[in-house]
């Protein structure tokens, strides 16, 4: 298993909890912090089956897989097992497509090659692309209604991202590494453009295998407010909105299953919309202009006192008031509008 990098080995861990399969739904209200509960998912035939082996734990996706093609990054051979960008700022691997035993037959035929290639199927829909597999390899979620993806490849290294959603990820076969920030370490991280990127949010620029700190100094900083976690399979991590996470697959075959929710009403906008708006409406402002902008977002979003609505009878506060599907339909009609000018 390969080790993390001098200036990230001596970091602390993500809390760990003890908690019972049936008491996760529990746990997971109102969390505000990382921690890993260690054999959550070890009851999971998926997790059995890659105890047994790689192949066994392969048969099983085959045994479980619908016929259709499936959607697979290929890393440059001898290109090592980041996926990240080249040196034009593209993408360093490519997309393909073909049947999961195939691509599993490629993987298996790379595993204990140096050399091999990244080989990764990232974020595939388990109810889409898999019969009875979620059903199989589930935990009681209560009435969430989370994206469930599951993650299977070569040994790998994500660059650190966050996500809009919370998220609870169960390593289910092989071992990862996660290598968490909070939100607010945002600058310190270096992140990359907004709108290229090579799984559709930002990531961290640094090389966490081997930080360049003369290049990115700040990084230093980001490192002592780091948390890490190893898990083997059947070990479980809850990661909250936008913490940034440093994801590493360090087996030669690695499977990892996620939940995906946010305990926000369905019909409310996403944040980072948002920010692109923004960027597109205020950013280029002058100096002057933006700071009375800021002025207004501090009244309306970010502070969003009573002085906001008490002077104004209910009837009459419109989107002033707490949202409701019907009233952020029309807000989303009318940003439609103005946007379509």
């Amino acid at each position: 298993m390969a080790e993390p990098a001098p200036l990230l080995a001596d970091l602390p861990s993500v809390k760990e909890e003890s908690v019972a399969v049936a008491d996760i739904d529990a746990r997971l209200k109102n969390a505000k912090h990382p921690f890993v509960v260690r054999g959550l998912a070890a009851d999971w035939p998926l997790v059995k089956a890659g105890l047994e082996s790689s192949e066994a734990a392969r048969k099983y996706l085959i045994e479980h897989r619908r016929d259709r093609a499936f959607t697979v990054n290929i890393g440059t051979p001898g290109g090592g097992d980041r996926l990240f960008y080249d040196q034009a700022m593209a993408m360093n691997f490519q997309m393909a497509e073909g049947p999961l035993e195939g691509i599993l037959e490629g993987i298996g035929a790379n595993e204990e090659k140096s050399d091999t290639p990244v080989i990764y199927l990232s974020a595939v829909d388990m109810d889409n692309y898999f019969d009875g597999l979620r059903e199989a390899n589930s935990l009681p979620l209560g009435d969430r209604k989370p994206i469930e993806s599951i993650w299977i490849g070569t040994r790998s290294r994500i660059a650190a991202h966050n996500d809009v959603p919370d998220n609870l990820a169960v390593c289910a076969v092989g071992r990862r590494r996660f290598t968490l920030f909070p939100p607010e370490q945002l600058a310190n991280l270096y992140a990359g453009p907004l709108e290229n990127t090579p799984a559709g949010r930002p990531i961290s620029m640094v090389d966490f295998r081997n930080p360049d700190l003369d290049a990115y100094p700040r990084f230093q900083e980001a490192l002592s407010h780091a948390l890490m976690a190893e898990l083997e399979p059947g070990d479980a991590i809850f990661i909250p909105s936008l913490w940034w996470h440093h994801v590493e697959g360090l087996a030669p075959f690695n499977i990892l299953v996620n939940y995906w929710w946010r305990d926000t009403p369905a019909f409310l906008g996403k944040p980072e919309d948002a920010l692109f708006h923004a960027i597109l409406a205020l950013r280029d402002l002058p100096d002057d202009e933006k700071e009375r902008w800021r002025a207004l977002f501090d009244h309306y979003i970010f502070a969003n006192g009573d002085d906001v609505t008490d002077h104004l009878p209910e009837e009459a506060r419109g989107i002033l008031a707490p949202l409701t599907a019907e009233t952020a339909g029309q807000l989303r009609a009318k940003l439609l509008r103005g946007l379509s000018r």
